[in-house]
């Protein structure tokens, strides 16, 4: 187990991508459905009860949020998709927000993506795999709330996943997680460090002084 993810600390949060922390360095962003745990996900990974912000209701999570682990590794928390009861019009808010992001952000070199073992690989859930894809971006996938089934059930939800992304072109891992159990936060950390590894900076300031 790696404790630096016990250090991560809350940043700030953003609407736009313009008031975001300094674009150097290496990221991982966690992205799933808006009732799929990932708010749940970064606290159990992190030890914190409430570093990143959870509620019943879907949807909570309406900006970017930045974690930083240490001067060079951030976790960043999507705006969660899907379920969310919100105006049509702040649906697109977050869409365009997580466009603009994906799109644009140079230090970003993973995605997290969240998935609740009952319902995998939704349209949103696609969606995301495909822009991953597209931007030849490095995936971990957490089959969340994996509690929720008997072990059997769970594994054979996972070999299912895994079958359905054997023709994807980029590394995909993906593994069953547990937020209430704490079940599978190593195998997370084991991930994590293989993602943010090698960490590079890509500072203009610090390329200046070269």
């Amino acid at each position: 187990m790696n404790p630096i993810y016990e250090r991560a600390t809350f940043t700030m949060s953003s609407p736009e991508l313009k008031n975001t922390p300094d674009d150097y360095g290496r990221e991982i962003a966690f992205a799933g459905r808006s009732n799929a745990g990932k708010s749940s996900a970064i606290n159990t990974l992190t030890r914190q009860n409430s570093l990143a912000r959870t509620s019943k209701t879907p949807g909570r999570t309406q900006m970017l949020n930045f974690f930083a682990i240490d001067e060079q590794r951030r976790f960043v928390d999507l705006p969660g998709y899907g379920y969310a009861k919100v105006p049509e019009a702040i649906k697109k808010q977050w869409h365009q927000l997580m466009e603009t992001y994906l799109a644009q952000r140079k230090s970003l070199c993973a995605i997290i993506l969240v998935m609740d073992v009952r319902h995998p690989l939704t349209e949103f859930d696609w969606q995301m795999i495909e822009w991953c894809q597209h931007s030849s971006l490095s995936l971990h996938i957490l089959l969340t709330k994996a509690d929720k089934l008997t072990f059997g059930a769970a594994k054979n939800t996972l070999l299912q996943v895994q079958r359905s992304l054997k023709d994807v072109n980029i590394p995909v891992t993906l593994q069953l997680f547990s937020a209430l159990k704490k079940t599978g936060v190593e195998e997370v950390h084991q991930a994590l460090d293989r993602l943010f590894e090698p960490v590079t900076t890509n500072d203009p300031a610090e390329a200046n002084d070269t």
